[in-house]
């Protein structure tokens, strides 16, 4: 019942929270679906905001041998309630870290009119990641275990770690093994997961059980 629970997420959602949204369309009688299009687009008609849109992919997908190029990323839309109030990027280093450069382009113009040269800049060591998150996928990767729709640890640490800050109440509607859930006790978030098969919920109960170490 996606429209009734795209009405209850709206309904429990703090000013300046966040929903991060994971959906890929199906293939039905030989067409996709376009479903996840008409889902984020009916998040903004109950008044939310499409804050981002973020792709996840797939370093390692399964080839299906369809008669179209095979499906390796999913969306992950970012629905704000207003504006979002925390927001900690994922960095990652600079190519070219510490080189001069212009910038482009290396001229601009003034006022009245005439071109002016930039001045030279250092490039930073690091930047903000691209909005295409790349994950291994499968048992090895994702530290789930006997369920048929594991996504990787990494994307739901990711996303904790960007839209929310440690004490932060997370939510997960469909907590599956708990991969969402123990991501959360390790950053330190408060959590809440829901999950009708009482099979998965011990495992959720189990995983979130566990201890987190620390390295040193």
């Amino acid at each position: 019942d996606f429209y009734g629970v795209a009405w209850l997420l709206k309904r429990v959602l703090k000013p300046g929270g966040v929903i991060v949204w994971n959906v890929a369309d199906a293939t039905k009688n030989g067409s996709e679906t376009g479903n996840s299009m008409r889902q984020a687009m009916h998040f903004q008609c109950l008044g939310l905001n499409l804050h981002d849109t973020m792709i996840y992919r797939k370093a390692n997908y399964t080839p299906l041998t369809h008669n179209r190029y095979e499906q390796e990323w999913e969306y992950c839309f970012i629905l704000s309630s207003g504006k979002p109030k925390t927001f900690n990027p994922i960095k990652i280093p600079c190519t070219n870290a510490g080189q001069e450069t212009w910038g482009e382009p290396a001229y601009y113009q003034t006022a009245d009119g005439k071109l002016t040269q930039k001045s030279k800049r250092l490039i930073a060591e690091t930047k903000i990641h691209g909005n295409i998150f790349e994950y291994e996928i499968g048992s090895r990767f994702t530290g789930s275990v006997a369920h048929p729709a594991m996504f990787p640890e990494g994307l739901a640490s990711d996303s904790i770690q960007s839209w929310s800050n440690p004490g932060d109440i997370v939510l997960d509607p469909f907590a599956g093994s708990g991969t969402t859930l123990k991501a959360a006790k390790e950053l330190n978030r408060r959590f809440i997961g829901i999950e009708i098969n009482p099979e998965y919920v011990d495992i959720c109960k189990k995983r979130t059980a566990q201890e987190v170490l620390p390295l040193f």
